[in-house]
């Protein structure tokens, strides 16, 4: 017999956020494609990993975590999303968000299960749904605002499907989902008996006064909703990668047993300087970083919009699509490619985000800068005005 790859692995191409990042320095660019976020890493953070290096925390911690960053998780979630998880049964520690949405799909979807996404999905929850031969369904949301019709949501459950994956605020789209549309997927999860799988690792990032709701604090939707977090963008850390879900007992029992399987625990030091930042940090510093990336996205949007690249204004998070339908090409890819070559600006094509061709008039920036380089990036916009 001869020898092929994993059959699974045709649906898993190369992810064009890190294409588009390898392109980027190839060309010496700046790149706008991939969520870095290289805006300093808060003090209290870093010290807390050096103290914990010093300490001797450098072994394997539990499978779910160490204790002390589980009861920061747990009081964090009860203060500030109204979550209450049992710190000891209900919190998994995992490699990133994307290490516990792979873990919590691997624990609990079957070959063949139907998942609901909304599109523009991010890309990795696509490929991750794919590895475990899960069969992804698209409900399209419409630009600029992201809305959907919760009757497209009904209509895309079947027999087959077994969960709905939510990500508020969105990445790429930056929405954030109103209490009720939340109110709406939630009706549908219970009147079908399906998962939500809730991805909020961007929950601090919210603009023009707007409040984050985890859908797990809905009527009778703890039960069946996993909670996904993390700290890579709210601390600046995306390279500790520290992650973690939250869901009912019986289902985070599954959740990190996969949890060990694949990663064994998360790096055990990082996790202490987590939990430093969790602790220590006070409420201003998340107001003062989402007016901060407020006004990093207003003037982002706003010399998008003198270029001619009419962004659909975030909500949340810190990425915007752009239409960029009038830069040469008909591909998403090609239209990138060609304002790299010309400004020397990495955005990632829209065809990442969109199972369909309307993705080819998008490009997604990451405006997760310092602000020299939010500078320079505007600069370099301002040539196509």
């Amino acid at each position: 017999m001869k020898r092929t790859g994993n059959r699974r692995m045709a649906q898993l191409g190369p992810s064009e956020i890190r294409a588009m990042t390898q392109a980027c320095a190839k060309a010496k660019g700046l790149n706008m494609a991939q969520g870095v976020c290289d805006t300093p890493v808060p003090l209290p953070v870093i010290d807390g990993a050096k103290r914990a290096m010093d300490r001797g925390v450098n072994t394997y911690t539990r499978f779910d975590g160490l204790a002390e960053l589980r009861q920061a998780l747990a009081d964090k979630l009860e203060q500030y999303n109204g979550i209450e998880a049992n710190p000891e049964t209900e919190i998994t520690v995992s490699a990133g968000a994307t290490g516990s949405f792979h873990c919590a799909c691997a624990a609990l979807l079957n070959p063949g299960d139907e998942v609901i996404l909304f599109e523009p999905y991010y890309q990795y929850h696509l490929t991750a749904l794919h590895a475990v031969e899960a069969v992804p369904v698209v409900v399209r949301m419409q630009a600029p605002e992201w809305t959907f019709s919760l009757d497209d949501v009904a209509g895309a459950v079947t027999d087959r499907t077994r969960a709905i994956v939510v990500n508020s605020p969105g990445n790429p789209s930056g929405k954030v989902y109103s209490r009720a549309e939340l109110e709406g997927i939630a009706a549908i999860a219970k009147r079908h008996d399906l998962f939500v799988f809730t991805d909020e690792i961007y929950e601090y990032f919210l603009y023009d006064g707007r409040r984050h709701i985890s859908i797990a604090t809905l009527p009778d939707m703890a039960e069946r909703t996993i909670t996904i977090g993390g700290y890579s963008k709210t601390f600046s850390i995306t390279g500790w990668r520290i992650g973690y879900s939250v869901a009912a007992e019986r289902w985070a029992q599954l959740i990190g047993a996969m949890n060990d399987l694949l990663y064994v625990c998360a790096p055990a030091p990082l996790q202490m300087g987590v939990a430093a930042g969790i602790t220590e940090l006070p409420e201003s510093f998340y107001r003062q970083m989402a007016r901060e990336f407020q006004r990093k996205r207003d003037r982002f949007c706003a010399v998008l919009t003198r270029a001619g690249l009419t962004p659909s204004i975030p909500q949340g998070a810190y990425y915007v699509l752009a239409d960029v339908s009038s830069l040469p090409g008909t591909t998403g890819k090609e239209r990138a490619m060609s304002l790299l070559d010309k400004i020397g600006v990495a955005g990632v094509p829209g065809e990442a985000f969109f199972s369909g061709p309307e993705g080819a008039r998008f490009l997604r920036f990451s405006y997760a800068k310092t602000d020299v380089d939010l500078d320079e990036a505007c600069r370099r916009f301002e040539k196509l005005c």
